[in-house]
């Protein structure tokens, strides 16, 4: 039997390593977004939100695999504007030239002077730079905080926004990682 699931296990590597995923063939743990604010899908603290401070949560991640040149990271509520009917995903935060040796972004440190150096922000659905909290208009929403390490670093994106970093970070992709949190307005 141990020499079956040995085999098992060079297999599943030899796959790994055939299919371009370099980062699950090395046995590197899974990279992890989290926050002490808020747990995987539970509620989002209002002082994170257009009801409080509207300030950007605190973000830490680890597992960044080898040979990642930078980190991305996008917010977003894919359930704009009801989510009984949404229509489009409205877009919160976008960053990206995270230097891969960051581990995390505190809590308000959304303005580009406050970000690690080589940092840079997109626009989101407000049309500014910088964290927009969510500000559901109807109902409970979805908030996805997704983070990607590349393998490279990316030119300045004109205009930086979520669709133009997605479309940049398309083939550089070395893992990612999501934390999703849920907010309805209290009034």
């Amino acid at each position: 039997m141990r020499g079956l699931t040995h085999s098992l296990v060079g297999l599943g590597v030899a796959l790994a390593m055939a299919s371009g995923d370099a980062y699950a063939a090395e046995g590197n743990k899974t990279m992890e977004l989290k926050s002490k604010a808020f747990a995987q899908l539970a509620d989002i603290p209002s002082q994170y939100t257009c009801e409080g401070s509207d300030q950007s949560p605190p973000l830490a991640w680890s597992g960044v695999p080898a040979g990642t040149k930078s980190l991305a990271l996008i917010v977003d509520d894919p359930d704009a504007p009801d989510p009984a009917a949404p229509r489009m995903t409205w877009v919160h935060w976008v960053l990206y030239n995270l230097p891969p040796d960051s581990t995390g972004i505190e809590a308000g440190k959304s303005r580009t002077s406050d970000l690690p150096a080589g940092a840079r922000q997109g626009l989101n659905d407000w049309k500014r730079e910088g964290y927009g909290g969510p500000c559901p208009p109807i109902g409970r929403h979805r908030y996805f905080h997704k983070l990607y390490a590349l393998d490279i670093v990316l030119p300045a994106l004109s205009p930086a926004t979520r669709a133009s970093l997605e479309k940049a970070m398309q083939g550089h992709i070395l893992a990612e990682s999501e934390l999703v949190g849920y907010y309805q307005k209290k009034r």
